[in-house]
């Protein structure tokens, strides 16, 4: 752990070596960064193993921590490899991974116990109802999502305490658009997954409304400096700086401004304007923290924001050009007549002892206490700083100054291999059996619907119908045979309200529950209702199925973002859902991106128009908005292709006439009659 005193520690990010320089040295008390494969920000240089290691080492040294991001979701072919690299970082010495995948996790929490897991933002977790399945997880830490208002960060602060949990926070930084780990823009576009660590940023492009206003999803740069107090009284234990990505410059201007922050209480005006010329969108912005979202939130990097003020970077070059004096020492002397000079050094928990020559009689001016401690403490190019001296000296004794200075480096390179050494008992990471492919399943056909008014006369071959969970349903309307399943809004619905409408459902005639949210499990499993994990719950491999199987979950809808033959390959601990029709719901955003006057600006025609003039249609629900795909996905002439149980259906704005006739399509296995899109299913994603 770290060395550093104070309460809450200020997590910079680090996508190379330059920039873990940058990071420690202006002050971070633990960084974040990614190995070559698996994490967020696969287009940042990362580290080798062997840089790894250094990192690890060059960190610990200094009284830093390291975590490890491992923060994607995994294909089955992946997970082993994956799982030697934490194996790998494990006898390293990283002191925690960040973790987005949930059969990983679980490999994770039962092969590596002792290494802490922290859960990525990747999780979407927006309430404190997520936290009692992150704990039974293994967890210890989680990254809550960017869009929780201080309300909501402070309730979630509360349960993590009485859970014995951390909370970290993004306090500045790039946001997206879309809540972390919902996002489908960038693979459906160009085949580059941002849950895979690869995304394109497309939400910066030209993105206009129906009112004319242009750049409507991208929003200005986070900024919570102002809020740090409230975020220390609330518990929050971590301040998350976003930028892997971003320049050195960039991270040393962040992290000195939060360091500044948590220790003084304030900035200087100096590096405070310095925060504010090396990286912003037109400003920054606190909507989702203070709950003022709006147009105010919105911004694009414009050429005033790339002109730096010229003493911008000299200035931070400056500051970050020496070693930071991070870590407290005792330093003992004794220099005594006929015996050897020794030096000890003690940081709180090692001890290095280091010796030399005898001292001589004193010809003309013997040393003093004060000339000694003077050459002890020239510790400048070190992270070490003398926190006392204590010098046992006899009389009439002469030392040369380069004995001393030579016992002191001595001592400091003792002391630096002690605080890098791994106290930990190597592991060895065991294998997964590999996975082969399904044999053909019977399957039948789910359908998600608005409301029952929607619902077609002939409803042979299908077995299942969504329905939102918000909306009360005449289910006498279903025959029997068909199963009502009450469809949650991805975010919105948490705790209490949510326990409420499922109560409500089950006395409806209800028998299924379609989860979307990892906050929603406990709930669900309280309603009695047969457990369905959406496609928010990202279900990417065999071990997450078998994961979410051992909480209760009997289905899940697999990833949209899988091939074929990926999907063929997975392992049923579950039954398995084939989105198979519809609209692609790409985005789930919380500020509105149809209107930026909001709810009260909105009208019927709720879409976006990109920059090819394609139309993209919104949908909102309970506080929070959808951007769908322009065409629906069509798979009825190649259902026979896909080895799951079960083919979702996904109306959105289609009529009761267009309802049946595509459901009529995929009893026939008919061809497409609109521009269709097959989605990712055979082309894949990075």
């Amino acid at each position: 752990m770290n060395d550093y005193k104070n309460t809450i520690e200020v997590l910079s990010p680090v996508g190379n070596e330059e920039m873990l320089y940058a990071a420690v040295r202006a002050g971070a008390n633990a960084v974040y960064l990614g190995a070559k494969d698996f994490n967020a920000r696969r287009n940042a240089d990362n580290f080798s193993d062997s840089a790894l290691k250094a990192a690890i080492d060059y960190c610990h040294i200094r009284g830093v921590n390291v975590y490890l991001t491992l923060n994607i979701q995994l294909k089955d072919s992946e997970l082993q490899k994956a799982l030697e690299l934490s194996t790998n970082a494990y006898n390293m010495g990283v002191d925690a991974l960040i973790i987005a995948d949930l059969g990983l996790a679980a490999l994770l929490h039962r092969k590596l116990p002792l290494l802490p897991l922290h859960a990525s933002t990747q999780m979407t977790v927006c309430n404190k109802s997520a936290l009692p399945t992150l704990k039974k997880l293994g967890f210890v830490r989680v990254v809550a999502a960017r869009e929780m208002s201080e309300n909501e960060l402070y309730e979630l602060c509360e349960e993590a305490k009485k859970l014995d949990m951390e909370i970290e926070v993004f306090v500045h930084g790039a946001l997206c658009m879309c809540m972390s780990g919902q996002c489908l823009l960038s693979a459906l576009l160009g085949g580059r997954s941002g849950n895979r660590g690869l995304c394109a940023g497309p939400c910066r492009l030209p993105y206009s409304d129906a009112f004319g206003n242009e750049y409507t999803l991208s929003l200005k740069d986070l900024s919570l400096l102002n809020h740090i107090d409230k975020l220390k009284e609330m518990g929050v234990t971590s301040l998350k700086i976003e930028g892997r990505m971003k320049r050195s410059e960039y991270v040393a201007a962040a992290t000195a401004s939060f360091r500044s922050m948590v220790d003084r209480g304030y900035v200087d005006e100096q590096l405070k304007s310095c925060l504010e010329n090396v990286f912003s969108r037109s400003g920054f912005t606190d909507g989702y923290f203070t709950g003022k979202t709006g147009k105010a939130m919105f911004g694009i990097r414009t050429k005033d924001d790339v002109n730096l003020s010229p003493e911008t970077y000299p200035f931070l070059h400056e500051m970050i050009r020496f070693e930071r004096s991070s870590v407290p020492i005792k330093i003992y002397a004794e220099i005594n007549e006929d015996a050897p000079v020794k030096i000890i050094f003690d940081d709180g928990k090692n001890i290095v002892k280091v010796s030399g020559d005898a001292p001589e009689k004193a010809i003309n001016r013997p040393i003093t206490k004060e000339w000694v401690e003077g050459q002890l403490i020239k510790l400048g190019t070190t992270p070490y700083f003398a926190e006392s001296v204590h010098i046992d000296l006899n009389e009439n004794l002469m030392v040369k100054a380069s004995h001393l200075n030579e016992l002191r480096r001595n001592a400091c390179t003792l002391l630096d291999e002690m605080r890098s050494k791994i106290e930990r008992k190597p592991e060895h990471p065991f294998y997964i059996p590999e996975v082969s492919e399904n044999k053909e399943k019977s399957r039948s056909l789910w359908i998600k619907l608005n409301d029952l008014s929607l619902l077609p006369e002939d409803l042979s071959e299908i077995s299942a119908v969504l329905l939102p969970i918000e909306k009360s349903h005449d289910l006498s309307l279903l025959p029997h045979s068909i199963t009502a399943i009450a469809d949650i809004p991805r975010a919105g619905l948490f705790g209490n309200a949510l326990e409420e409408r499922l109560k409500k459902a089950k006395e409806q005639g209800f028998k299924a529950v379609l989860i979307q949210n990892i906050g929603h499990i406990e709930s669900a499993k309280k309603s009695g209702l047969t457990i369905i994990a959406g496609q928010g719950l990202n279900v990417f491999s065999s071990k997450t199925l078998l994961t979410l199987k051992n909480m209760g979950i009997e289905s899940a809808v697999l990833s949209p973002e899988l091939t074929a033959s990926e999907i063929n390959k997975i392992s049923s601990h579950t039954e398995t859902v084939l989105f198979a029709y519809g609209r692609l719901p790409l985005m789930l955003t919380k500020n509105c991106p149809a209107s930026f006057e909001g709810c009260k600006g909105c009208n019927s025609d709720r879409f976006l128009t990109d920059r090819k003039n394609v139309q993209l249609p919104i949908t909102c629900r309970m506080g929070y908005s959808e951007l769908l795909g322009d065409r629906p996905i069509w798979l009825a002439k190649r259902q026979t292709e896909f080895y799951v149980n079960n083919f979702l259906l996904y109306f959105t704005d289609e009529s009761k006439e267009r309802i049946a006739q595509v459901i009529e399509s995929y009893k026939n296995n008919s061809p497409a009659d609109v521009p269709f899109t097959r989605g990712m299913y055979y082309r894949g994603v990075e």
